[in-house]
C-alpha cells in the first residue's frame, strides 16, 4: 500500500475535537500515529527572514508548515486565524494564535498524505455562505464537464479578488508547490467551498509577489 492509502483508511473519527459547529483533528493524536507508522516522517516550520515562524504582508500573517514522509513533502499555508475563523490583524497577534495555526496547518499537512483528508472535504470551516449549497465534487468524482465548470469559476472568482488569470497556476504553485493535476483540482474544490480562505491565500500571495517582485 501507498502511504497515501494506509493513512487514508485510518478511522479518525474518536479523535476529533468540536468547538462549536467546526470541526479539528487533534494535532497530538495524528502526529503520534503517523509516526507510529512512519518513523522517519519529520516536520518543518518555515521561519522568515528574520526567524519569526510567521509570516506577514503587513497586514495579516500566515504560517507555513510542511511534512515529508518517505521523501514526499507536503506545505500547508494556513492563516493565522481567530476563533470566527477570520485573519487576525498583525498588530493584535499573539504567540498563542501562531502557535494554534501551526498544529492547525502540521494536521492539515498530513491529511494531505491522507489520514483524516476527509474532514479537510469542507467541513473542518464554517461556509461562509450558509444560503449556498452548491456541491464542488472532487477530482476522483467530477466528470469531464463537471471539472470545466469548477476550473471556470475558480478563474472568475480570482479574477473578482484580483488575481490574474496569468498569475492563477503561479498562486496554486505558492499554496502547495510541486502538485499534480488532481491535486490542484481538489485544491481548487477547497478554495471554492471556502471563499474567506481563498481571500486571505490571494492576499498572501499578493503580498509575496510583491516582495520578490
Amino acid at each position: 500500500m501507498t502511504v497515501f492509502e494506509t493513512l487514508n483508511a485510518i478511522n479518525v473519527n474518536e479523535h476529533i475535537e468540536k468547538k462549536g459547529n467546526l470541526s479539528y483533528l487533534s494535532w497530538a493524536w495524528a502526529y503520534q500515529v503517523v509516526k507510529a507508522n512512519y518513523p522517519n516522517m519529520n516536520y518543518k516550520v518555515y521561519e522568515n527572514e528574520l526567524g519569526f515562524n510567521y509570516h506577514t504582508d503587513g497586514h495579516t500573517a500566515w504560517v507555513k508548515v510542511s511534512t515529508t514522509i518517505e521523501e514526499q513533502e507536503h506545505i500547508e499555508y494556513l492563516p493565522v486565524m481567530d476563533f470566527k475563523n477570520k485573519s487576525i490583524p498583525k498588530d493584535q497577534l499573539t504567540s498563542m494564535n501562531v502557535n494554534t495555526a501551526i498544529q492547525r496547518a502540521l494536521t492539515k499537512s498530513l491529511a494531505r498524505h491522507g489520514l483524516g483528508l476527509y474532514i479537510y472535504a469542507g467541513e473542518d470551516i464554517p461556509s461562509d455562505n450558509p444560503a449556498s449549497h452548491k456541491i464542488y465534487n472532487t477530482w476522483s468524482k467530477a466528470n469531464d464537464q463537471e471539472k470545466h465548470v469548477t476550473k471556470k469559476e475558480f478563474m472568475e472568482v480570482c479574477g473578482e479578488n484580483g488575481l490574474e488569470a496569468g498569475d492563477i497556476q503561479d498562486f496554486l504553485d505558492f499554496v502547495n508547490p510541486g502538485m499534480k493535476e488532481n491535486e490542484k483540482f481538489n485544491e481548487i474544490v477547497h478554495f471554492l467551498r471556502q471563499p474567506s480562505l481563498l481571500e486571505d491565500q490571494i492576499e498572501s500571495y499578493k503580498g509575496w509577489k510583491i516582495k520578490n517582485g
